[in-house]
């Protein structure tokens, strides 16, 4: 077949799979689950189950007690007392040294004069108390300091005095309190006052190192034989909600003499890194497992319902349907263990999976939820999916994609159905929850949660993210469960689930199915980097032409790597690596002719804008550099994963200063931790540098991907 009846067919293909992607046919809605086993999984997947979860660990923002710290802590108890008594396998509590936090006991802040009235109780609600607040009682003037900027605290002079802000608590405290003398802080809680004049975001002060010489000076330089003078003690912050606080201001404003008394009593309490951990068995213990993962802590002190207690509840109803699903025949019983973990995000998390290698040696793929309860339209959210990086493609992707099409397609009613008696196709609503869409969103990678444990290059277990955005409520004293929504959870439990399950029972005609979802899939995303790449042309001038069309071919060239890669993934799940290895080739070719006709369009639209800006068509050549680079192929070597979750540090940190001086990357290299995900032997610098550039705002260059290469090289990570 000669090129140009390639392309043609390229392109009939991309129609072809592009539209099926992306328009859901009003009759048909698919899961990659047989019908009667996503039937058992959504029929039985309890949203009130997963509310009351959310209710017994945090119905409100409570005061943990001294005997927590000696543990097990609540949340904890009430996940192990439910595994239990769901039947799930290895249910235990997996402890590590902790450390020491900080726990208020009392928080009282008083009008004296010329009223007797109370301010603020951490009583009443716990955030009014700021963590970090020393032991103290004091009685004091209230000043007013606006935003808190130097300016305003000098001229307001605060010594002796209570300060009263609307801007940074912490700010605040370390200027006022701890440089120029005030007693404490009382903050006026800013944090989305427009919708929620109640809410206040969980706040914290702390000592504040560094200052010797004033915000914006030098500091002193201290002689080598003295040790650095111990940093100041804290002072104590209060909150206020905006509607209370305003009077206050208001009042002070109109100088108004106040005088509040403060009295503060907190200690430091030691306390274990607590994991709650358990698993279904699967019936082949060398296939694999898959894990799902939720931060049941996020400090000793914040609490919220949403954050996340909603993902904790979520998967151990996940845990729960499909423990009795299998249990009772209901289900086939997986090839592959089902594991899950709770704990302290990233802190607990990491210790537990950095303790059990051999375990993520063999994981496949990761599901993390965090924050996924929220009552969606009351927040004005989406369920989004976070993908994986490059770094880490994998089908785990698509497979909960699939999913999400199929929940959220299916729960809204179609003009096309509207004469039938079905007008929602796939209705998953729970008794006493919300009956409304799904409103879903497929999103690029987005990190800060516990899925990046699991992404991370010392582990390499590909990890996707389950949460809703926005979350109105969200690090406030407003996250409490009546913004969440039984039929969200409902949802995100049947979700996660049916995605665990398939990857888990896969045998090689899933593999294959997979393997086709995905390649259908690819056109698409292909297809939105193509008119990526089609706006950078758009915005071509003259003089940047050459470089916009090179640029905009990256979009596409390192989506096409993407795509491959992915379906290399699929091979992990099966036993015939022959059969499903010569149809995942053929869905490999599928996606290089789509490639291939989306470069050749993008071409066309080259030259059409050349010709509108009156220059030559640009001609793509490779630099001398550039040729080098395609020669070159970074190995990864056994150090990088044998010490687990960011073991590889310690090499990179023990390649001399002199050496890395060497090799200036820092404002060449988009991202360091993308880079080193990318090299698995295969890839050549030249096709990483396209795998960076084609997610990342910002540009990396050739010779700041082989310089971070020659360090890694020196640290012993790869080899060339």
């Amino acid at each position: 077949m000669d090129k140009k009846k390639l392309i043609i067919l390229a392109l009939s293909l991309l129609v072809v799979l592009g539209l099926a992607a992306a328009q859901y046919t009003p009759w048909l809605y698919w899961t990659l689950l047989p019908k009667n086993e996503i039937d058992e999984i959504v029929g039985e997947a309890s949203g009130e189950t997963a509310l009351n979860t959310i209710i017994d660990i945090n119905g409100y923002n409570r005061d943990r007690m001294s005997e927590e710290y000696a543990g097990p802590f609540l949340e904890t108890q009430v996940i192990l007392k439910k595994l239990k008594q769901y039947g799930l396998a290895g249910a235990e509590i997996v402890s590590y040294p902790g450390g020491e936090t900080w726990d208020g006991v009392k928080g009282e802040l008083w009008e004296v004069t010329p009223r007797h009235q109370k301010l603020a109780s951490m009583r009443d609600m716990v955030p009014m108390l700021a963590s970090g607040s020393s032991t103290t009682d004091v009685t004091g003037e209230l000043v007013w300091v606006g935003r808190g900027t130097t300016a305003e605290i000098e001229a307001a002079k605060v010594e002796g005095k209570i300060v009263v802000t609307e801007g940074s608590l912490g700010a605040v405290h370390n200027l006022a309190c701890l440089q120029k003398g005030a007693l404490g802080v009382i903050g006026i809680s800013m944090s989305r006052p427009y919708f929620d004049p109640l809410q206040m975001g969980w706040a914290g002060i702390a000592s504040f190192r560094g200052m010797r010489g004033g915000p914006g000076q030098p500091a002193q330089a201290a002689q080598p034989q003295t040790p650095p003078p111990a940093p100041p003690k804290p002072k104590f912050g209060f909150q206020l909600p905006v509607r209370e606080g305003d009077i206050l201001k208001q009042r002070l404003m109109a100088s108004e003499k106040i005088t509040a008394r403060a009295q503060v009593e907190s200690k430091q309490e030691k306390y274990k890194m607590e994991n709650v951990v358990a698993y279904i068995p699967g019936t082949d213990p060398t296939a694999g497992e898959v894990i799902f993962s939720a931060h049941l802590f996020e400090g000793m002190t914040k609490l919220g319902a949403n954050d996340n207690t909603s993902g904790s509840a979520t998967i151990l109803e996940a845990g729960r349907l499909l423990n009795t699903l299998i249990q009772e025949g209901r289900l086939p019983k997986p090839k592959r263990t089902i594991r899950f973990l709770w704990g302290p995000e990233f802190s607990g998390t990491s210790l537990w999976v950095k303790a059990n290698k051999p375990i993520m040696d063999k994981t496949l793929c990761n599901i993390n939820m965090d924050m996924v309860g929220e009552w969606l339209s009351k927040n004005q959210a989406f369920m989004c999916l976070m993908r994986t990086t490059y770094g880490n493609p994998h089908y785990i992707n698509d497979v909960v994609e699939n999913l999400y099409r199929y929940v959220g397609e299916g729960n809204r009613e179609r003009i096309q159905n509207r004469s039938g008696f079905n007008k929602v196709p796939v209705r998953v609503v729970a008794p006493f929850g919300a009956d409304e869409p799904f409103y879903y969103s497929i999103e690029t990678h987005y990190g800060a949660s516990d899925h990046e444990v699991f992404n991370d290059w010392g582990v390499q277990v590909p990890g996707v993210m389950m949460i809703a955005w926005p979350d109105r409520w969200y690090h406030t004293s407003g996250d409490l469960p009546d913004k969440s929504d039984a039929t969200q959870l409902k949802r995100a439990a049947a979700i996660g689930a049916a995605g665990a399950y398939t990857v888990a029972n896969a045998d090689d005609n899933m593999a294959i199915k997979i393997a086709g979802e995905t390649a259908s899939n690819a056109t698409r995303r292909i297809g939105h980097q193509f008119v990526v790449a089609l706006e950078i042309l758009n915005g071509a001038k003259a003089e940047t032409l050459a470089d916009s069309y090179k640029s905009a071919r990256t979009y596409v060239e390192g989506a096409v790597l993407n795509e491959k890669d992915t379906l290399d993934s699929i091979l992990e799940l099966a036993m015939d690596k022959g059969a499903v290895g010569n149809y995942i080739g053929q869905m490999k070719k599928t996606v290089d002719a789509v490639g291939n006709a989306n470069l050749a369009a993008l071409q066309a639209h080259m030259e059409a804008t050349a010709r509108r800006l009156g220059q030559k068509p640009v001609v793509i050549a490779l630099t001398d550099l550039e040729k080098k680079a395609v020669k070159i192929i970074p190995k990864p070597t056994a150090k990088i994963t044998e010490g687990g979750y960011q073991g590889y540090r310690k090499y990179i940190d023990g390649v001399p200063a002199a050496e890395k001086a060497k090799y200036p990357y820092a404002s060449e290299v988009s991202s360091t931790g993308e880079l080193q995900l990318l090299i698995n032997g295969k890839h050549n610098v030249l096709d990483i540098m396209k795998l960076m550039d084609a997610q990342a705002q910002r540009r990396s260059t050739v010779q700041g991907i082989l310089n971070y290469l020659q360090i890694l090289k020196l640290a012993g990570l790869v080899e060339m």
